[in-house]
């Protein structure tokens, strides 16, 4: 049986279009051969839209269970950056910042590298660092959907019929309920969460 055929195992006929039987995943892309394409990514001379080339190219090149596990290993960075002061450090960042701008904000984060990522997770106000008066928004949206992509290129195949979710925990739908330990009317609460992204971004007028 080839490569294939141990992913998609075989099924008796059925419903014209329907799909082989589930070989389910829930492993991800091991963590160092993901940091690898991510930070090959950031050497990319030039706009966004070129590193997202860049990435469709490079995990065209892992095989689909590989693939698969570059999503899952997306969305567990994703997890564990849902937290209250990430998202006040989205919110300075970029003027305001809804569910959508939030996850699309760490990823954002992500495709800076595994050094940005780490400093973040350890202390959002050090994002700082990544500061770059060229952007309006620090947001990546598309790398939530690239792996997505390059899976139905390579397989004809939705991704998400074989990703195991009874295993798989750790991804949007079981984010916590966040307590937020500040408001957006409250600048105080801001300021001391993250006074460096603060003084850049907004200050005291």
């Amino acid at each position: 049986m080839g490569f294939f055929g141990e992913i998609f195992k075989d099924k008796k006929p059925g419903i014209a279009g329907e799909l082989p039987a589930l070989h389910a995943v829930y492993s991800m892309l091991a963590e160092d051969k993901y940091w690898n394409i991510i930070n090959e990514s950031q050497k990319v001379d030039g706009a966004q839209d070129r590193q997202l080339q860049f990435l469709k190219q490079k995990i065209s090149q892992l095989n689909p269970i590989e693939i698969i596990g570059f999503k899952l290993r997306t969305d567990y960075l994703l997890y564990q950056s849902y937290t209250s002061e990430m998202w006040c450090a989205a919110h300075i960042m970029n003027g305001g910042c809804s569910d959508d701008g939030f996850e699309y904000f760490r990823n954002w984060i992500i495709s800076q590298g595994k050094s940005a990522y780490y400093i973040a997770l350890n202390n959002p106000d050090d994002l700082i660092q990544f500061y770059d008066p060229s952007l309006e928004f620090y947001r990546f949206e598309e790398l939530m959907y690239v792996a997505l992509d390059v899976f139905l290129a390579k397989t004809n195949k939705n991704m998400y019929d074989y990703i195991d979710d009874a295993h798989f925990k750790t991804n949007e739908a079981h984010y916590p309920n966040l307590n937020f330990n500040w408001s957006e009317e409250n600048k105080v609460q801001i300021k001391t969460l993250c006074p460096k992204l603060y003084d850049r971004f907004i200050g005291d007028f």
